[in-house]
């Protein structure tokens, strides 16, 4: 059961989310959609086109429903990893809106092919495709940020969000993965320090462990339930609406910031009721030790 959400109101914002098919891109394109956004929902999976990995959604679909849910959504296939693809997408929000006031950088290929080989597995049996693939997605947010972004600057207002994991002080379990999403921080800090004169806001939002698509699908391979995902992906998009209402959301620029401190500070809840906490590991844990917390985290949350 959905808990009634009053969401801020958004209403002639422009967004674009990038890697919003599924998962944590969907759910922030769909939060937006309740405020008013108007929200270019890009990604790789079309309806007429290949899923990635044959996962559920498309950006036609979710298009549909930011629409549905009051919002304006516009489906936009879209590489990011391709810059004829990233300058195609800047050219049409040029020519239909003129304007940009919230980019969030969520499309992230590093989880493909998680099967081929073991994920956490050590840096000397990791195949350089999976190297490749996180630094593929750093490279594209890069590309993309730096081609939206002077549809903020004339207006000297705007957000640009990127979507990070965890404590950097935390090692992630798996070389490249730790580094770009490491790196994927220090990039929204440098965007932040090169836009402060220009009154356009940058940030790192971490969400918890989140209950995805992709997600789902990993439990199901290994024959468990998803108990331990603590959070929906729309718990991030509240977030993300919060912050692209707030008017002194510039003072935030250069920050890590956690959705679960957003929750706190805004006071909204996941779409079932629940205010979970900032999801943080300590040093580095095994698969299973961060299951057993994770599957603490929620009993505290519904207990509270």
């Amino acid at each position: 059961m959905n808990e009634e959400w009053k969401p801020p109101r958004l209403d002639g914002t422009v967004a674009v989310v990038t890697g919003a098919s599924r998962g944590v891109g969907r759910g922030i394109a769909l939060a937006l959609g309740s405020a008013g956004a108007t929200v270019y929902v890009t990604g790789r999976s079309t309806r007429a086109g290949d899923r990635t990995e044959g996962l559920p959604g498309t950006v036609d679909e979710t298009a549909e429903e930011v629409t549905a849910r009051g919002g304006t959504g516009i489906a936009v296939r879209c590489d990011h990893r391709s810059q004829s693809d990233n300058q195609a997408l800047a050219d049409r929000i040029r020519t239909g809106h003129g304007r940009l006031d919230l980019l969030v950088n969520n499309a992230w290929a590093g989880y493909e092919r998680s099967a081929d080989v073991r994920f956490d597995a050590p840096f000397w049996e990791q195949p350089m495709w999976r190297y490749e693939l996180c630094e593929g997605s750093l490279r594209a947010q890069y590309d993309i940020t730096r081609l939206l972004t002077p549809l903020m600057i004339p207006q000297k207002k705007g957000l640009i969000v990127g979507i990070g994991f965890t404590d950097g002080d935390t090692y992630l379990g798996q070389a490249a993965y730790d580094v770009f999403k490491s790196a994927n921080d220090r990039l929204s800090k440098a965007f932040a320090a090169d836009l402060r004169k220009r009154k356009v806001a940058a940030v790192s939002l971490h969400p918890g462990f989140v209950r995805t698509e992709r997600v789902e699908a990993a439990w199901e391979a290994l024959g468990e339930g998803p108990a331990a995902v603590v959070h929906t992906p729309e718990y991030v998009g509240r977030a993300i609406a919060h912050l692209a209402s707030d008017p002194g959301v510039l003072e935030r620029s250069g920050q890590v910031l956690s959705t679960g401190d957003l929750a706190d500070e805004y006071g909204f809840s996941d779409i079932d009721g629940r205010r979970l906490p900032a999801f943080r590991l300590e040093g580095r844990m095994s698969l299973a030790t961060r299951m057993d917390r994770l599957n603490r985290v929620v009993a505290q949350a519904t207990a509270t």
